[in-house]
């Protein structure tokens, strides 16, 4: 699922864990907001494109998928897309923007996968694996629905970004949760993810029988200079998000 960042006006401490993340009660606001914004469509969403490459003639899995942009922009390359997200209200629009041309399921992340093993050549999860404290059992889905040599695309907040969220500094070795406020039209949502250092991160990946291939801390999109002059600066310069590209093993040397 993608999500807003820290552009000026979008969160404010504190927000409450327990009515956190309900994408259900925004979902109309939510699309329309990061549909055209510099964060998801000149720099997220670019990126997951860049990493992923030549996608013609793959089946992918967006595991997160949300209202459907990255999917649409997978599916006009020539991929063959599935999409799952947690949301009901996400997907109704996903289906009113993609129609029939992807298969679309409700799905939370940290349940069993519907799909058999190796039926995916990609999967691309952008900025979503920080909503789970584990990234174990997700993980260990995505590896097994994938096919061997397969990938693993994914965003996720900065760590060190995240580190800065809240005062006084959580321990940054430990994986620690942080909340805040979405402002959409006017009306605040509460919204709860999960911190992890670096290192965890990694060791997630390859605990889960992936191999680190890439990590990229990419520019946003030239184009966005002229489009957003006041917030390109910042997010040109300062962490945002981390891209990762992992890899399933050749079934020769991989493992289950």
């Amino acid at each position: 699922m993608e999500h807003l960042t820290d552009v000026p006006g979008s969160f404010a401490q504190p927000a409450d864990p327990a009515r956190a993340n309900d994408y259900d009660s925004f979902a109309e606001a939510y699309a329309a907001e990061t549909e055209n914004n510099l964060v998801n469509a000149y720099y997220a969403r670019p990126a997951m494109l860049a990493l992923a490459g030549d996608v013609a003639g793959r089946r992918i899995l967006d595991a997160g998928c949300g209202a459907g942009p990255l999917s649409a922009a997978l599916r006009d390359r020539g991929a063959v897309v599935t999409g799952i997200d947690a949301s009901a209200g996400m997907l109704a629009l996903a289906r009113r923007r993609l129609g029939d041309d992807v298969a679309l399921h409700v799905v939370d992340l940290g349940d069993r996968l519907p799909f058999d093993d190796d039926t995916f050549d990609d999967v691309v999860a952008s900025l979503v694996l920080h909503y789970l404290e584990d990234w174990g059992p997700t993980l260990a889905e995505l590896r097994r629905v994938l096919r061997p040599g397969g990938r693993l695309i994914a965003s996720v907040d900065h760590p060190f970004v995240a580190y800065t969220f809240q005062e006084p500094r959580p321990d940054y070795s430990a994986t620690t949760s942080y909340t805040f406020d979405w402002t959409l039209n006017g009306r605040s949502f509460p919204m709860r993810f999960w911190r992890k250092p670096l290192h965890a991160m990694t060791d997630a990946f390859t605990a889960a029988g992936f191999r680190l291939a890439v990590i990229s801390e990419p520019q946003p999109d030239p184009a966005a200079r002229e489009l957003f002059p006041d917030d390109f600066p910042d997010l040109s310069t300062k962490p945002c998000f981390l891209f990762f590209v992992v890899e399933a093993p050749p079934s020769a040397t991989g493992s289950r």
